[in-house]
């Protein structure tokens, strides 16, 4: 059973008060009995430290990848998406995606990821719910991904269907 409780209460409201962020939604928060507070946040706007995207990354088991790539690919994505805890003056990335598109039709999302320690607890299900609501604002009607196949599941419950319509992938690779 999980702690968190989704507040999804906007930047500036009585729940967020004294924590003015343009483009942050605050999802959850614990209180602890010292009086100190651990809130999640969702954001559009935080810059992402390449470290700590690393970081993120090797905990889930994924291979690691030269930072000037990622940097890349993140200066080039037409949406990044990430999940923040905050304690104190302390935070810490603890989910990530981003997205591509051709700014009309069609998005792809990349690079889903939720640290193990907060797996299971709905943050995954809600960074999917954000960066797709954030898609649709854009008008994009259209959005796929790559999953592993043992997260196939999840991403099913989330209402992607895999080969819809018989439409197959295909892939390109260098010999």
């Amino acid at each position: 059973m999980t702690f968190w409780k989704s507040l999804f209460a906007a930047p500036g409201t009585p729940a967020a008060a004294g924590r003015p962020r343009e483009k942050e939604i605050l999802l959850a928060e614990k209180p602890y009995r010292n009086g100190e507070t651990q809130q999640i946040y969702f954001s559009t706007s935080r810059d992402i430290d390449l470290y700590e995207l690393e970081e993120l990354c090797l905990a889930v088991g994924w291979a690691r990848r030269p930072h000037r790539k990622v940097r890349k690919a993140i200066e080039n994505s037409f949406l990044v998406v990430s999940l923040w805890l905050e304690r104190g003056a302390q935070r810490r990335l603890i989910g990530f995606a981003r997205a591509t598109s051709d700014h009309a039709f069609n998005a792809t999302l990349w690079d889903v990821v939720v640290h193990p320690e907060f797996q299971g607890q709905g943050l995954g299900k809600t960074l999917m719910d954000q960066i797709i609501r954030e898609l649709r604002q854009q008008d994009i009607s259209n959005i796929t991904l790559f999953a592993d196949p043992q997260v196939i599941g999840f991403y099913q419950q989330m209402g992607f269907l895999t080969d819809p319509e018989g439409i197959k992938g295909m892939f390109w690779y260098p010999r």
